[in-house]
């Protein structure tokens, strides 16, 4: 038979997976900063306080420009 979790160990093992998916997402964050992940939406943010009433590039348009501008001028990549 099954004996139930102690409440005490119950709160401990809650307070555990919560420290653990906190630091997943920390990780997350930072590699996804780290890769660019988040470069759309700082561009949408600067050119919201740049050029207001102006219409932004659409994602894959905002995309295809910064390869294109990788190409053009390349830099301290790995590929």
């Amino acid at each position: 038979m099954d004996t139930p979790t102690p409440p005490r160990a119950a709160a401990v093992l809650a307070t555990v997976g919560a420290a653990v998916a906190k630091g997943c997402r920390g990780l997350a964050w930072y590699f996804g900063g780290v890769l660019g992940a988040d470069a759309y939406r700082k561009y949408l943010e600067h050119h919201g306080q740049a050029h207001p009433g102006e219409e932004p590039l659409t994602e894959r348009a905002y995309w295809r420009e910064a390869m294109d501008r990788q190409d053009r001028n390349p830099q301290g990549r790995c590929c």
